[in-house]
């Protein structure tokens, strides 16, 4: 089942379609359900959940070795059945944070620390299931403690000619959201199935069909399927291209249902040893259903008096939006790992009856120091724009003025910049300090905010 032992030319087209489809889809969901950037400090860099088959496939675009992990692969016994394997794993975080919004234009200083009991079990080398839950406690009455849930599930499988892959994960949360300025019940499920072949020595397919679904208490709920082909083309050894379209369609509890279509590009290209490239870029149609012209009162102001009338506004039927995503890996020396990388999608807000269109500008270092300590450096540029309907005051060429029905919105700037140092104790446990802050000035009152958080933590894992 390894794809090295097969046809070489093959397995390098199918590889780096197959993992470029994966690391798309997951960008696109981390960008769907993070579309505002975080309110707390990042977890400590944590892998995808992955299963030995997967980690087995070839990914020649990927640059980076991992660093030296301060767990083991090894198990003792009693953690084995047969071919299951249970990994308990567990963390520890203390973070001591300003700024950090408890409702809109109300920012509280707060001590948080979240416990963090999980449990990974690789069901053979194919599939592979974690459950955590996260017990967050807030030294601040204005916050509600709560235990967050994570479930992960991942596999895949080969037959004949076709590699298939399949991720299901659930999240449920509490934690205050940027994009509502508050603490916020949110459900996220995020479901991804993906199928591949390799076609000749230089072409492969990829499918993939995504369901997203966003729950959030009393905001706006999304439902969301898509679906996406791509055809790939191998020019020569490490480089490759290809082309993409498909459509979807979103259901929200609140506005208009939308179908819509997309077209992509990408190129992968590992350019040396030490450095690759991923970039893709597109054009979104989506479309709003039962958008029709609508009656509403006008009022008009002038000199010679007050005049209530009628007047009919003609909403936008769609919107066509550019997207991109672009990573780069450069390695310039052995111990040191540079990553930059940019993004922009739209997709369905929580808030009610509104879009989010998101552009994402990032960098981030990882440097070893003595062998032992792994520093973090990471900054980031976020835009949300989250455009919805709302009563606008317009001024006529006569100098009066009318009330009338216009495309209003609100748009987030943030800056935020994060620093961790990590050292591994007893094999398989790691502590870390961290710093982060982050910057968020609003064009809404009540959601600009700037918040200096600080804490450390501590993890082991089997």
């Amino acid at each position: 089942m390894n794809l090295k032992s097969t046809n070489p030319p093959l397995a390098r087209v199918l590889g780096a379609g197959i993992f470029g489809l994966i690391l798309a889809a997951g960008l696109l969901a981390v960008g769907r359900i993070h579309a505002a950037p975080a309110v707390f400090a990042n977890q400590a860099p944590a892998p995808a959940l992955t299963t030995q088959w997967q980690q087995d496939q070839p990914n020649e675009m990927d640059v980076f070795v991992p660093f030296g992990n301060a767990a083991e692969n090894s198990l003792p016994q009693i953690f084995i059945y047969g071919p299951l394997k249970v990994r308990p794993h567990f963390d520890y975080r203390f973070l001591s944070g300003s700024g950090i919004q408890s409702s809109v234009g109300n920012q509280q200083n707060t001590v948080i620390q979240e416990i963090s009991p999980g449990l990974l079990l690789d069901l053979g080398s194919h599939w592979a299931v974690d459950y955590t839950p996260t017990i967050r406690l807030y030294s601040d009455s204005q916050f509600q403690d709560g235990v967050d849930h994570s479930i992960q599930l991942t596999g895949g499988a080969r037959y004949e000619d076709w590699i298939f892959s399949l991720s299901q994960g659930s999240q449920f949360t509490s934690a205050p959201l940027a994009e509502t300025g508050t603490q916020t019940e949110q459900q996220t499920h995020t479901t991804t199935l993906t199928a591949g072949r390799a076609l000749n020595s230089k072409m492969s397919l990829d499918l993939d069909v995504n369901q997203n679904i966003d729950l959030a208490s009393g905001y706006q709920n999304t439902y969301d399927w898509s679906g996406l082909v791509w055809l790939n083309y191998e020019f020569w050894p490490r480089l490759n291209a290809g082309i993409g379209g498909g459509g979807g369609y979103t259901k929200v509890s609140i506005g208009t249902d939308q179908p819509y279509e997309e077209l992509n590009a990408r190129v992968n290209w590992r350019a040396t040893d030490k450095i690759s490239f991923q970039l893709s870029g597109g054009v979104q149609d989506r479309q709003y259903l039962n958008v029709a012209p609508e009656t509403y009162p006008s009022i008009t102001i002038s000199p010679a008096g007050t005049n209530i009338s009628l007047v009919t506004i003609n909403p936008a039927s769609y919107v066509l939006t550019p997207t991109f995503s672009a990573s780069i890996q450069y390695l310039p020396f052995k111990d040191t790992q540079v990553t930059l990388n940019a993004s922009r999608s739209i997709s369905p807000s929580v808030i009610p009856g509104a879009d989010t269109t998101g552009t994402l500008f990032g960098a981030n270092v990882n440097q070893v120091l003595f062998k032992k300590f792994q520093l973090n450096f990471g900054a980031a540029y976020n835009i949300a724009d989250y455009t919805e309907t709302g009563l606008g005051l317009n001024v006529l060429p006569n100098n009066t003025l009318q009330l009338s029905l216009d495309s209003v919105g609100r748009t987030d700037d943030t800056i935020s910049f994060n620093v961790r140092l990590s050292h591994p104790f007893f094999k398989r446990g790691t502590w870390s300090v961290f710093y982060q802050y982050s910057d968020n000035q609003s064009s809404q009152s009540g959601f600009s905010y700037t918040s200096n958080q600080m804490g450390f933590e501590v993890s082991y894992s089997y």
